[in-house]
């Protein structure tokens, strides 16, 4: 246990920010200690999705248990929840279990992944996972099936209520061969561009690195979070009307009513991309994406990131929902 500990390194958009204590997770016996006998302030992972605001009081974990528990070799593992993402993604590749191509290079660790349900061109980590390993402050280790982990759209059971569970592990299944995804215009046009009209899952992977490197900025040199906003969903009749002004407006269907609108497109089409601060503002090549650029407070990305959301709405009618948690909230 450590007193004041600096977080500036354990969040990628390399925010100021103070552990009042601060305790490295290294292994399952720790949660065994007087520590975890009630929930702690903040759980951190790679630091990925977070918006740290100041000093966090109380109890800062980090999650660093890292590596895969175990493997039948026919696809099914149960990885550590420190283990970096885009390692076990590559892993999977690595290993002839494709699957999860499309959400390759995401930051942050596989402990994060179900909190959020990340996800990225067309596919989402709950399609792949059996069960979540978890602390359940109060109670002890439990396993949560799919089900109990009451996936959705960037949300999940963990993110509704913050503070019950520690989450360990992460079960997955990829024995099952699976089409790819290849919906995604852009994974089509860089397919093409290579050349390539029948692609392996390596292709894809490697098809979505390019894109994700083209358009989103190395948190080493720009403190980022990837995706600062979720995307929009809005009724098909509300679509409707916006074509009328704006014929090219893209969409995604969800189902007979409602569609998902691509925020990085609204917040680009009401002036926004490269918009910002000396200290903060959007990337220039991904209007999604917020940037430090150098010097920025949380205070100060969370006072833009309300601009953008309230330009967007006056513009579009359209309301965007922050991805990133705010800590403390």
């Amino acid at each position: 246990m450590r007193e004041y500990v600096d977080l500036r390194r354990c969040n990628t958009f390399g925010l100021p920010a103070v552990a009042e204590r601060y305790l490295p997770l290294t292994d399952l016996a720790q949660l065994e200690g007087p520590e975890f006998r009630q929930s702690p302030t903040l759980v951190l992972g790679g630091g990925s999705n977070l918006l740290l605001l100041e000093e966090i009081p109380g109890l800062t974990v980090h999650v660093l248990l890292s590596g895969i528990a175990w493997s039948d070799g026919r696809g099914r593992f149960r990885v550590l929840a420190g283990t970096d993402w885009n390692q076990f993604v590559r892993y999977t590749l690595d290993t002839g279990f494709p699957g999860m191509e499309n959400l390759i290079l995401i930051p942050g660790t596989v402990g994060a992944a179900p909190v959020q349900n990340i996800g990225a061109y067309g596919a989402e980590v709950s399609e792949f996972i059996t069960a979540v390993q978890a602390w359940e402050f109060g109670r002890g280790m439990v396993e949560l099936s799919p089900e109990d982990c009451a996936f959705g759209y960037r949300d999940s059971h963990f993110k509704r209520e913050p503070g019950r569970y520690l989450i360990t592990a992460v079960d997955f299944d990829l024995s099952r061969r699976r089409p790819l995804k290849l919906e995604y215009g852009a994974i089509n046009a860089e397919l093409e561009a290579e050349g390539i009209t029948d692609p392996t899952p390596r292709d894809v992977a490697n098809a979505v690195t390019r894109i994700r490197r083209s358009k989103l900025p190395d948190w080493f040199f720009y403190g980022n979070s990837g995706s600062f906003f979720k995307n929009p969903v809005v009724s098909r009749g509300q679509y409707t009307a916006l074509q009328t002004e704006y014929p090219d407006l893209p969409a995604y269907p969800i189902d007979a009513d409602h569609v998902k609108l691509p925020a990085g497109w609204l917040i680009d089409r009401a002036g926004l991309r490269g918009a910002g601060t000396e200290t903060v503002g959007t990337y220039e090549r991904q209007a999604l994406v917020m940037v430090n650029r150098g010097g920025a407070t949380g205070r100060d990305v969370l006072s833009f990131s309300e601009r953008v959301r309230g330009e967007v709405k006056g513009k579009f009618g359209v309301e965007i929902e922050r991805e990133v948690q705010l800590f403390p909230a």
